[in-house]
């Protein structure tokens, strides 16, 4: 698993940790990611994705993992969440032509 969140594409940075004798060691600051389940209304299906606490807020409050994907573009969107917006957008055309 990469540690990178699927909505807002945050990864880990580097940086240093600071003694009180000012010597610096090297770390990384790692994104506050989660597994979590979405639940698709057009699919109709859970959608697993790896999400930092910002993308989940982000996507709660665009109403919803539909609407937030439907609603950005795919160059802010990394390459799973544009397969998943691909199958909803077909999901979509099928039903409209219904």
């Amino acid at each position: 698993m990469s540690r990178v969140c699927e909505i807002t594409k945050k990864k880990p940075m580097a940086g240093h940790n600071v003694s009180h004798s000012e010597i610096k060691t090297n770390r990384r600051f790692l994104p506050n990611l989660q597994v979590v389940s979405f639940l698709s209304e057009i699919l109709g299906t859970k959608v697993s994705m790896t999400v930092s606490s910002r993308g989940l807020k982000t996507v709660e409050a665009n109403g919803g993992i539909d609407a937030y994907l439907l609603n950005t573009g795919n160059s802010k969107l990394t390459d799973e969440a544009k397969k998943l917006k691909a199958r909803i957008q077909k999901c979509l055309e099928k039903k409209s032509a219904k």
